[in-house]
């Protein structure tokens, strides 16, 4: 089965403050434990922010190193999961499913992509 990569990506700047509750807490841990016993998901994390992250460029043959945080991208991966799913389509069902337990006032972004294989 093709395994699927989707990245979540949030808005640093301007993340919403809120505390969503334990209700969220409770729902994003019964989802995973749904998807985990559905053998879909195979991994997931969240990323800490950009403040602690460096990009490595390769260009001319030399290497530049610029450390975070990067206020100039909009948005920025805040977390991934790694899904093995029968299909694109049920890949992005299980992502929906993860998005819509978020509170409506919230912008988060998931984009999915196949993992090429061999």
């Amino acid at each position: 089965m093709p395994r699927f990569l989707s990245m979540i990506r949030i808005d640093e700047q301007n993340a919403p403050a809120d505390d969503p509750g334990p209700e969220f807490a409770e729902r994003m841990g019964a989802l995973f434990e749904e998807i985990t016993k559905a053998g879909v998901m195979l991994d997931t994390a969240a990323l800490t922010p950009t403040s602690e992250g460096t990009r490595v460029t390769w260009s001319g043959g030399k290497f530049r190193y610029t450390d975070g945080p990067f206020t100039e991208s909009k948005e920025v991966i805040g977390g991934y999961a790694i899904l093995q799913a029968k299909d694109k389509a049920e890949a992005i069902e299980w992502t929906k499913r993860f998005l819509q337990i978020h509170p409506e006032h919230w912008t988060v972004t998931s984009e999915v992509r196949e993992i090429a294989e061999g």
